[in-house]
């Protein structure tokens, strides 16, 4: 007659626990919340439950025995070991007592368990609040870990470097607790093991130790293992000590045992005498040990293809109260588990698995997500996206097959669909600091900074203004006429975008951004985000002298789409320098912000600019053959001269509020400039656009395009390219639906007429 098991646990890495289970000829009775997970599926008996409800688990389990005998009950690579140790107290089955099992849960309860018994462990603090976690730090010394005392698979779990960073690890840590609890940790730098032990009848086997690959700091995320692990047999040794020393302090006699063990660097000076170099100055921790087998396809696939035992069996077989049989080792492979890792977003196609499957030296390929799943930042073991087993002779075999393997996968992710545009926000608040960038919720003059920084300079009223003469101006909709489908393209310099907002140049990220991000990368950032969106990206040639080629370098990476802005340097060889490498690179156009004349990160730098008259400008204009835009436009006189010298483009801009206090918001003088362009050119416009409403404001006032700074420079610095593209699509749907309701099939079709300015006046609205 077949026994009765109790598997708690019904996901993906139940499966190989549940086939085994079957292949010896048991009743498999596998209890989850889910009523179609994978191993509910493949039971023979299904109980919905979950795994954390310890109380419902034990009575399920005891309504069980009043119908059929349960001979054992086991887990394998989930955390469920409470409702494992309830179930076998409450039916007197072998396992170990429910008490144990929590303090090999609970991660405050486990070093403290360790720490009497004298287990090596880092130091460590329990904490409940920001409060408790301040005053932990006062009494230890950093780098530090903070995680979930009760979560697995490296969920909350990360370092923090300086006090500083405390608020934003202690908010992250805690939406992953269950109950709140966390513990504070010192950092162990070094190796990282994982070790599998069976534990019955008064001894402890090691049945598989692999080297973890850690990586993504601050966030520790397991990038694979491999089995067996290459480090010397002394250090292997030690850990293996360790780990049944800290099983027995545990009370782990029964059952499986699974360990994350790290070497730890010493103070200067140390030195541990069971090693030899390079690890001599490396002593043997604790991370954590779990009352269950490893998951993570260790104990279910890698450890089986390296040595061939099927460790599942053996769990089995104690659960059940027996002799475990057949641990002998009768192979001796390299194994090794590498992870999928995707970019965030929303998984729109999988492709390449076919390819994938035809490289030798490859087990299986698992993948977690499908298209139409949503992928976040990998800050866990759970934020993979797949996984690939490779086995080989060596590990430089495995780990090429499994690196082709990788090779040959292509994700295709529309990645501005999990931008959380607060938490951008917050994490550029953070790179910024006090004294750059509040990040405020309406970006309108009231900055941390003047010049050099993200403000303006005096009393910031230009910049402030930019924002004042926008607010000013309402959109007055049209609703009795045909339907629309709003067509936001714009035709400029003879191409074709599909949005007619455009990314400002912005320049001297260590002199206004502190470092918040580098110089290329944020040209880089937004020249790609850009051409994604289907727009143009314009970059500055920044006022250190070489500062040009570390930017031109990220439009030649995007096949010179891109327009560069030039400083009016004194130096004309120096502009004529730059003119001549955006001609060989193709660029869209090159250009020069004439209102830099005077600019206070220049004059800092002791580097001459120049006005210039009809016949330099008509000069510089000639030099290339490129087309030719000039920057910093604000009144008509200076726009029809610039026509005068045959310009391409011109830009009416205050170079937000950064070159002169006390001149009005660009929205006040562009309409008298674009009644004198007459349409002889495209005029653009920048300052304090913030919305899609804004942006049909200026092209209702007649601007061609628009471009915007602050807020991507703040979406670049916060959310890379994801949320730059974010920001692009959220200002265009404003601007589309804003279209929509006032009838505007086409940009050209936005006029004076959808708007009124209303200015206040003596505490009185009028219409202006």
């Amino acid at each position: 007659m077949a026994r009765n098991l109790i598997i708690i646990g019904g996901g993906p890495l139940q499966m190989p626990l549940i086939d085994t289970a079957k292949s010896m000829g048991l009743f498999t009775i596998v209890f989850d919340m889910t009523a179609d997970a994978p191993g509910m599926k493949a039971a023979h008996m299904q109980v919905i439950m979950s795994t954390r409800d310890i109380d419902g688990c034990v009575r399920e389990a005891r309504r069980l025995r009043e119908t059929m005998q349960i001979h054992g009950v086991v887990t394998a690579g989930t955390d469920a070991s409470r409702a494992v140790a309830a179930i076998a107290g409450s039916l007197d089955l072998p396992g170990i007592r429910y008490a144990d099992s929590e303090a090999a849960s609970n991660k405050v309860l486990m070093r403290k368990r360790l720490r009497q018994h004298g287990v090596p462990i880092p130091d460590f603090r329990s904490v409940w609040s920001i409060k408790e976690a301040r005053e932990a730090m006062d009494e230890m010394t950093f780098p530090l870990v903070l995680k979930p005392a009760d979560n697995m698979g490296a969920r909350g779990v990360i370092k923090i470097s300086a006090r500083e960073e405390i608020y934003a690890a202690f908010k992250h840590a805690k939406k992953h607790s269950p109950t709140g609890e966390m513990i504070l940790e010192e950092y162990m730098e070094g190796p990282e093991l994982s070790i599998d032990a069976l534990a019955w009848n008064g001894q402890i086997q090691m049945t598989g130790i692999a080297d973890r690959i850690i990586a993504r700091e601050p966030y520790f995320v397991e990038l694979g293992h491999n089995m067996p692990s290459s480090l010397p047999e002394s250090v292997i040794q030690e850990a293996a000590d360790v780990m049944k020393a800290g099983m027995r302090a545990l009370g782990i006699h029964t059952g499986a045992g699974k360990g994350d063990i790290k070497l730890a660097k010493l103070p200067p000076g140390q030195k541990n005498p069971r090693h030899r170099a390079p690890y001599d100055d490396y002593s043997i921790k604790v991370g954590e040990i779990a009352a269950r087998l490893s998951g993570g396809y260790m104990s279910s696939h890698t450890y089986p293809l390296h040595s061939g035992v099927n460790l599942h069996k053996a769990a089995v077989q104690i659960a059940l109260g027996d002799e475990p049989t057949s641990l002998e080792t009768t192979r001796h492979f390299v194994a090794i588990e590498r992870g999928i890792l995707s970019r965030p977003g929303k998984i729109l196609e999988l492709n390449g698995v076919a390819e994938m499957n035809q490289v030798p030296r490859i087990e299986h390929i698992v993948f977690t997500r499908k298209p139409g799943d949503v992928v976040v930042e990998a800050t866990s073991n759970l934020d993979k996206i797949g996984h690939i087993i490779a086995c080989a002779p060596t590990l430089e075999e495995a780990e090429a097959a499994a690196q082709e393997c990788l090779n040959r996968v292509q994700i295709s992710v529309d990645d501005t669909f999990s931008v959380d545009w607060k938490s951008v926000e917050d994490k550029a608040r953070e790179r910024f600091g006090d004294q750059v960038c509040w990040v405020c919720k309406t970006c309108a003059g009231n900055c941390a900074s003047g010049v050099p920084g993200m403000g303006g300079l005096g009393s910031m009223n230009t910049f402030k203004d930019n924002a004042a003469a926008l607010a000013e101006i309402r959109i007055i909709p049209r609703y009795i006429r045909t339907n629309i489908q709003p067509d936001t393209t714009m035709e400029f310099l003879g191409r074709k975008f599909e949005t007619p907002i455009m990314a400002a140049p912005m320049t001297g990220t260590a002199t206004n951004m502190r470092n918040a991000i580098g110089e290329y990368d944020l040209a880089r950032i937004l020249v790609h985000s850009s051409r994604d969106s289907g727009s143009i990206a314009w970059v500055g040639d920044g006022a250190t002298p070489d500062r040009y080629k570390t930017i031109f370098k990220a439009l030649a990476e995007a096949d010179g789409l891109g327009i560069a802005i030039c400083k009016p340097r004194s130096d004309e060889e120096a502009l004529l320098e730059r003119f001549r490498l955006a001609e060989e690179m193709g660029l869209t156009a090159i250009g020069m912000d004439i209102d830099a004349i005077s600019f206070r990160t220049m004059e800092l730098k002791r580097l001459g600019s120049s006005a210039r008259n009809f016949e330099a400008l008509r000069m510089l204009r000639d030099s290339v053959k490129l087309p030719f835009i000039l920057k910093g436009i604000m009144s008509p006189e200076d726009a029809e001269e610039s026509i005068r010298a045959g310009v391409s483009a011109i830009v009416v801009s205050n170079h937000g509020g950064r070159v002169l206090d006390d001149m009005p918001g660009t929205a006040r003088v562009l309409p008298e400039i674009v009644a004198q362009v007459r349409g002889r050119i495209p005029v653009i416009v920048d300052g304090g656009i913030r919305t899609g409403q804004d942006v049909f404001k200026m092209l209702a006032l007649g601007a061609s395009g628009v471009l915007i700074g602050r807020p991507l420079a703040i979406a670049a610095v916060g959310g890379d390219q994801p949320a730059v593209k974010f920001l692009y699509s959220k200002m265009r749907d404003e601007l589309s639906r804003t279209m929509n309701l006032c009838g505007t099939e086409r940009l050209a079709d936005i006029e004076p007429g959808f708007i009124r300015i209303y200015r206040e006046s003596e505490n009185e609205s009028r219409v202006s």
